[in-house]
């Protein structure tokens, strides 16, 4: 199958097409999968690019629980709609707070030491959400720092481990204290009722339920590229997808997708007229399954882009180096938001007309009116921006 044909269809999968125009934020993420959150703009971008939706249509929907932040598949964040709540939580267990938890213990902290200042927490909770300053003094000497050890093996004091642990187990959760997305300050508040009280999905079941998500977000998809997403075991996503019946894309190719679905992928017709996407470096037509490579035309596979690394080619690329313009699934370009100029900072791999210009305006007006700036990660700042930007500005 042509690479145009399936970048297309990633694309219109995606609501890169325009269909999901009005549509709610929930319904969004319902159809195209969760946002990364890592403390950047990309849940705002992936839901401008979808559905034009504003930052404070967002914010309101985080603050009316119809979608919120929280640990999820690999025990990594992302942004979600109220009908995940359970499933993702259920996803992040065993993940992340117990991987903090395994070096917390050769610092000498136990399991009943936490347990204690999990009980204490919930108590402190009890007359309204809290920030962690507040918290630590709410529970009394229950949290505890790590000192100069603990600090170099990223963990200061006590009090993350038993959030973490309290978070995943949906007993508390956390609330941007700005009520935005883009910034990492919470407070936290306990979550009554437990979404996780009435799920009952056993393990095997949430992980083939994982998988069903993942293909009919971003299918075809490799075995490999759902291992990545889910951090399953070879044997765990085997038996994951085995009920769903997947199958691959053509004759002898390892990419698999649902029958349905290649019977309408079968019956696609890519759209003759660009359709020009501005999305995040962590946008969902990248991270799903991480093939950059994927979405390029052939000829652009040598191109060179600035990385990290220095110059290096796209075609060798795992994860974006910069924020992604895409045409109808293609990748075709990579910007910055320079707030020194308040503009974007772009650079094209094809000729650049009017239609990709007002695409690159209408992003531009809604970063710097409603966001202020862009950044990918929360480590992201002007700054360490500069080179990135200079190389776009260089083409």
């Amino acid at each position: 199958m042509e690479d145009a044909m399936l970048q297309a269809w990633w694309s219109h999968r995606q609501g890169l097409d325009g269909s999901l125009a009005g549509k709610s934020s929930a319904e969004v993420l319902e159809r195209t999968g969760w946002a990364r959150s890592v403390g950047g703009v990309g849940p705002y971008l992936t839901l401008f690019a979808r559905n034009g939706a504003s930052r404070e249509e967002v914010d309101a929907a985080v603050a009316r629980l119809d979608i919120h932040e929280l640990p999820s598949a690999r025990g990594c964040t992302y942004v979600l709609p109220a009908s995940d709540f359970a499933f993702a939580l259920k996803m992040s267990q065993g993940f992340g707070d117990e991987a903090d938890m395994k070096t917390a213990r050769k610092l000498g902290v136990t399991d009943g030491e936490i347990a204690g200042l999990c009980e204490a927490i919930v108590k402190g909770l009890a007359k309204g959400p809290l920030d962690p300053d507040d918290l630590r003094q709410a529970t009394g000497g229950a949290a505890r720092s790590l000192g100069e050890e603990g600090k170099k093996k990223g963990l200061t004091t006590t009090l993350p481990l038993a959030l973490g642990r309290l978070q995943t187990s949906g007993d508390i959760r956390r609330i941007p204290i700005n009520g935005r997305l883009d910034q990492q300050r919470y407070r936290y508040t306990l979550w009554r009722p437990n979404p996780l009280a009435k799920f009952g999905m056993s393990a095997e079941e949430a992980q083939t339920e994982l998988a069903r998500k993942f293909f009919r977000w971003i299918g075809p998809a490799t075995l490999a590229q759902f291992q990545w997403f889910s951090s399953f075991g070879v044997r765990t996503s085997k038996a994951a997808i085995e009920p769903l019946k997947l199958v691959p894309i053509e004759p002898g190719d390892e990419r698999m997708m649902f029958s349905d679905d290649r019977e309408v992928l079968s019956k696609f017709r890519a759209p003759k007229d660009p359709q020009y996407s501005l999305v995040s470096v962590v946008d969902a037509m990248f991270l799903l399954r991480r093939d950059v490579r994927s979405l390029l035309a052939q000829k652009d596979l040598k191109r060179k882009v600035f990385s990290e690394k220095g110059f290096v080619e796209a075609g060798a690329l795992t994860d974006l180096p910069s924020h992604a313009i895409l045409d109808r699934g293609r990748l075709v370009g990579l910007w910055e938001y320079d707030p020194a100029t308040e503009s974007i900072v772009w650079s094209s791999f094809v000729p650049k007309d009017k239609k990709l210009e007002a695409a690159v305006k209408k992003t531009e007006d809604y970063v710097r009116t409603q966001l202020g700036d862009a950044r990918s990660f929360s480590l992201d700042s002007p700054k360490s921006r500069v080179p990135r930007i200079e190389a776009l500005r260089k083409g």
